[in-house]
């Protein structure tokens, strides 16, 4: 199992990226959160199969059809489980 913090920057609130990134990242089992920055940006933390964290990855890039992803920054954090995956609001 491995844990990734991402960033993600562009045009990705306003867009519904943290309800579907949340829909996908259930859908292949991984589990986190996501939440919006006051930069403008989305940040997420998950946890699960590599494999499946590289499909989610590659899902961020596109997002859902609003948004324009310019980029996604990952970093590979030491290992952390979660109950579920949560939008965090606030």
């Amino acid at each position: 199992m491995a844990t990734i913090h991402l960033i993600i920057k562009g045009i990705v609130q306003g867009v519904f990226y943290r309800a579907t990134a949340r829909d996908e990242a259930e859908k292949l089992g991984l589990t986190g959160w996501i939440k919006n920055t006051p930069e403008g940006y989305v940040e997420a933390v998950v946890n699960g199969r590599q494999d499946d964290i590289d499909r989610y990855i590659a899902w961020c890039w596109k997002g859902p059809s609003r948004a324009k992803v310019e980029s996604v920054e990952t970093k590979v954090l030491q290992e952390e489980r979660f109950d579920g995956f949560q939008i965090v609001r606030g």
